[in-house]
Parts: C-alpha cells; sequence; structure tokens
C-alpha cells in the first residue's frame, strides 16, 4: 500500500472533515473537524492528510511530548476506505517518520481498552503497553532499535 502523509492545506482540509468511520467505531474516534480544530487552536498537534493516489483517504495528527517523545492522534481511516491496509500503512509510515527525528525516545500513542482493533493494530507492529493511561486512555509506545 503506498500512502502519501501531506500537510493539511486549504485544498484538502474539506476532504478531511468529510471522513467518516464505521458506526461501531464512532465511540472510539472523534470527528475529523474536532481534530482540526485541536490542532489549529490547541497549540501541540500536527495534522496530516492521508492520500491513496491523490485522494484524501484518512487522517492523523502528530504532536512532541514535553520528554521528546513523538505522539501519534486522531487516527482515522474513512469507512470506504477501510481493510484496504490504509490505516497500517499510515502508521508505520508516520511512526518512522517521526522516529527518524533526532533524540527521539520513542513514538508513543494511546486507544480505548475496548477498542480491541486499534489495540491489535499497534502491538501488531511494535507498539508495547506501558501501563500508563492518558485519562481513560491506554498508552502504548514503540522504541527504535
Amino acid at each position: 500500500m503506498k500512502i502519501e502523509l501531506e500537510p493539511v492545506t486549504s485544498d484538502n482540509w474539506r476532504a478531511c472533515a468529510a471522513l467518516s468511520v464505521q458506526p461501531d467505531q464512532r465511540e472510539f474516534v472523534n470527528d475529523v473537524s474536532h481534530y482540526l480544530l485541536l490542532c489549529h487552536y490547541g497549540g501541540l498537534w500536527q495534522p496530516l492528510a492521508v492520500t491513496v493516489d491523490g485522494d484524501v483517504a484518512g487522517f492523523c495528527m502528530w504532536a512532541v511530548d514535553d520528554d521528546a517523545s513523538r505522539w501519534i492522534g486522531g487516527v482515522v481511516v474513512d469507512a470506504s476506505r477501510q481493510r484496504q491496509g490504509i490505516g497500517r500503512a499510515l502508521v508505520v509510515a508516520l511512526r518512522d517518520r517521526l522516529a527518524a527525528e533526532p533524540g527521539v525516545p520513542n513514538v508513543a500513542l494511546s486507544y480505548q481498552p475496548e477498542n480491541t482493533a486499534a489495540r491489535a493494530l499497534y502491538r501488531s507492529l511494535g507498539f508495547v503497553e506501558t501501563g500508563e493511561l492518558e485519562d481513560d486512555e491506554i498508552i502504548a509506545r514503540w522504541t527504535p532499535a
């Protein structure tokens, strides 16, 4: 699966905001418009459009924590594009991109315990649950070799 992680711009933000997930996934993620506002006004998160063959198929965001770890958040793949390997490809691409920055001790993300699909995906990509919690979410970290 060849994906691109591109900045969210005036040309693609509407396509990002139009992304939606399956009904049974809505309890685990916010609408992308919420994430876009968080990126714009929160001062921490950086948004990325996930494209396949030039079309927006997903969204994600990243941030730098006080300990220099990098965080992945707001991972959304449109319902019409799920089960095609896009989620896996975007997490790997963003993980590797963030880990390549100098001085990065690890890449972290979090998920709700009931989100078994996300938990299985992240575990299969080498993220290890640390016992830490972020509100009601489990934190998992991936440490570069």
